[in-house]
């Protein structure tokens, strides 16, 4: 199994660094001075704001955005490309980024091309992504890559721990099944509030009729793709094969756009677990 906390006090090391430095830009005047460039590389912070509680949401975001990188950073870890953790990093921080934008033009038909001057910067999967202009893309680039870099320089600095021998890709399903449950949560809440509540309509026309779609799909749909990836971590915990149970699960969770993330993470660990050691297979072929 992956070292799913010293991953996370890596992320969330990380995410305080960054919080440190937002302040000091906002306590500086820098961030009034410079707001596209603070948006742009996610060290942008509310500490200007009248409400508490957006204070707190604007911290806890950050924590969370940490321990959602350094999971994923543990899970993969050994799947990564690189000879050193900090190339490993740097890898998974680009990997990230392209997901993010991926998924947010699929979410949005056009952004930020046609964001009719709406926001420039979009933060998911705890990287912010900005394609608003080449230079501020370049910036929010490097910011990503610092943040990778950063985790892998401290997941060398935390001490490993022995950990016992789990099935191929247990960890990664377990982390799609995580990554999607939350999601799952975090938009049927809203679509409860908005349809339940509010009595709106998600699918009508606009700009955002195609987004609504979306999340509607995730809240009837993603389910689907979650249970379908719990059961193939389950059979990867048993020793067995979770290649069709995750690879399904995590097509299903994909189409929905908004799990994207969660669904290519049940895809990898579904075709990891259906592979077959290399020393089973030379054994295979011999009795052939």
């Amino acid at each position: 199994m992956a070292d799913f906390g010293r991953g996370i006090k890596a992320g969330v090391a990380v995410a305080a660094v960054y919080l440190i430095v937002s302040v000091i830009l906002e306590l500086t005047g820098f961030s009034d001075q410079f707001p596209t460039i603070t948006m742009a590389t996610g060290l942008e912070v509310q500490l200007e704001s009248t409400v508490l509680s957006l204070v707190i949401l604007s911290v806890f975001s950050r924590i969370l955005r940490g321990i959602i990188f350094g999971a994923i950073f543990a899970a993969l870890y050994n799947l990564l490309p690189g000879t050193t953790s900090i190339r490993k990093g740097v890898v998974l921080s680009s990997f990230l980024w392209i997901v993010t934008v991926i998924q947010v033009i699929y979410t949005t038909l056009g952004w930020p091309w046609q964001s009719n001057g709406g926001s420039y910067a979009v933060t998911d999967w705890g990287l912010t992504v900005c394609l608003s202009s080449v230079g501020l893309a370049l910036v929010n680039i490097i910011a990503a890559l610092v943040f990778g870099a950063l985790a892998g320089l401290l997941w060398d600095k935390f001490r490993p721990k022995e950990l016992m021998e789990g099935g191929k890709g247990s960890a990664v399903l377990l982390v799609s099944f995580i990554l999607g449950g939350l999601v799952w949560v975090s938009a049927t809440v809203g679509f409860f509030i908005v349809v339940v509540i509010h009595g709106a309509t998600l699918i009508e026309p606009g700009p955002s009729w195609w987004y609504g779609i979306l999340s509607t799909s995730v809240v009837f749909l993603g389910p689907v793709g979650w249970i379908l990836a719990l059961v193939a971590w389950r059979k990867t915990r048993r020793g067995e094969s979770g290649f069709k149970w995750g690879v399904a699960g995590g097509v299903i969770m994909a189409l929905t756009g908004i799990m994207l993330l969660p669904g290519i993470l049940a895809i990898i660990g579904g075709v990891l677990s259906g592979r077959k050691p290399i020393s089973e297979s030379s054994t295979a072929e011999i009795g052939q």
